[in-house]
């Protein structure tokens, strides 16, 4: 046996040991690095389409595991029901045990995607099914960094509300788009108010993704009753009052990519 499939194998057994069950869906810690655990949300659907690997916006993670789900308000998190209904095992990015948060920078650090290695090969022993990286707001720049370091690994790439402020480290326009060679949707509120996320600068920020096989830019203008900061999960930003829509258009695409 090699030392990195025994390394594989003693991680998966250390983090199988270190689980808490729930009902619906488990809370994993997974061992990433020397003495760091990185939370992981996994929620299996029997006959999966696919796996949809999420990265939530805000300094990451997914808030408490209550009863089986996880708490936040982050729209991809709020709305991990819903791809469960479209047919597809949920897994939920968290933190790593030496960090809270993650911050724009530490998004395309090594240390982050030596985290999200590891992670994506624990949640590719609990199912076969094809992996999609998704992620929103500051989640978009993880997921961006994933799809160029995991080409291999993964089936494709969504990416909603998307970060394209070039002020920002690691924004999704200022990483090697060039490199990401499958399909991509780009996901995003056309009544965005946030200034990390404006909506006029997306197109451009599309463009990069010249590679990509398969590639589509959707603008939505749905929902209702946006509240608080408008770089948050319940503004437009966080796809407010149309989550169920939102992730059945997403789910659609990714059953069947098109331009």
């Amino acid at each position: 046996m090699s030392m990195g499939l025994r390394s594989l194998l003693i991680s998966i057994v250390l983090a199988l040991v270190s689980l808490t069950g729930h009902a619906e869906g488990t809370l994993f810690k997974v061992p990433t690095r020397p003495d760091v655990k990185t939370t992981l949300f996994w929620e299996p659907v029997a006959g999966a389409k696919a796996t949809v690997f999420l990265f939530p916006g805000g300094g990451g993670g997914f808030g408490k595991v209550e009863d089986g789900k996880p708490t936040s308000n982050n729209f991809l998190v709020r709305s991990a029901p819903y791809f469960t209904a479209n047919g597809f095992n949920v897994a939920i990015f968290g933190r790593p045990s030496d960090s809270e948060d993650l911050d724009y920078a530490d998004r395309i650090s090594d240390t982050h995607m030596a985290d999200v290695r590891k992670v994506l090969d624990f949640v590719k022993t609990q199912s076969g099914a094809a992996l999609w990286i998704v992620g929103t707001s500051r989640g978009t720049i993880s997921a961006a960094a994933t799809a160029i370091h995991a080409q291999g690994d993964i089936a494709g790439l969504v990416l909603t509300s998307s970060v394209v402020n070039y002020k920002k480290a690691g924004a999704v326009p200022k990483q090697d788009l060039a490199a990401i060679k499958v399909p991509v949707l780009v996901f995003h509120h056309s009544k965005d108010a946030c200034i990390h996320c404006r909506p006029d600068e997306v197109p451009a920020a599309f463009k990069g993704f010249r590679n990509a096989p398969v590639k589509k830019l959707i603008f939505v203008d749905g929902g209702a009753n946006p509240t608080g900061d408008v770089c948050a999960g319940q503004h437009w930003h966080g796809f407010i009052g149309m989550e169920k829509e939102a992730v059945a258009t997403i789910s659609d695409w990714i059953n069947n990519p098109a331009n």
